[in-house]
């Protein structure tokens, strides 16, 4: 039996001429509802520079490999790249699949009990949060239609929160120690 197909996350990095910023912004907006009219798109986000920073991210989601395969090969796609290539500086990509969008990838990984630790603490608060704030409101549930809630917040919660927690504990979950 093949293994099912995994979502497929791709981040697209680009440093935009300082004076292209509001023709780019337009531009990612376009390909945002473009790539949204794909078939197994799970989304699209446009992440703007901080301050002193002219580097936009554009992130997309697909089901899988194949999906993602039909959005790179397209005309569509293709005409957008030039349409932008004389907006940007410098491009560069990164490809994630699978549970491997939980976790800012180090480039030097440290043990795995780490990580598996740092999951199960994440996973300990949020259902202990959801059964003080939630369950006062929702108890008289069927417990089946209680589980799944549960589970859409803490799935929900935890693919936003590990990104950001594995980048900050980056050095405690790669073995090293801040300096």
């Amino acid at each position: 039996m093949a293994p099912a197909p995994e979502p497929v996350t791709v981040t697209v990095a680009r440093v935009v001429r300082p004076e292209e910023h509001e023709a780019f912004e337009q531009w990612a907006a376009d390909v945002q509802e473009l790539v949204a009219s794909f078939p197994g798109s799970l989304g699209s986000s446009l992440l703007r520079p901080g301050p002193a920073s002219d580097e936009y991210h554009l992130v997309y989601r697909f089901s899988d490999d194949a999906s993602l395969a039909v959005w790179e090969r397209s005309p569509e796609r293709r005409a957008a790249l030039e349409r932008v290539s004389r907006l940007v500086e410098q491009e560069r990509t990164a490809r994630a699949v699978g549970l491997e969008t939980f976790f800012a990838v180090p480039a030097r990984p440290g043990p795995a009990w780490r990580s598996w630790a740092l999951t199960v603490a994440v996973v300990l608060v949020l259902t202990t949060s959801f059964q003080l704030v939630a369950m006062p409101f929702v108890g008289g549930w069927p417990w089946p239609a209680r589980l799944l809630l549960s589970a859409l917040y803490v799935v929900t919660v935890l693919r936003l929160a590990m990104p950001r927690l594995s980048r900050w504990l980056g050095p405690w979950l790669q073995g090293s120690r801040r300096r």
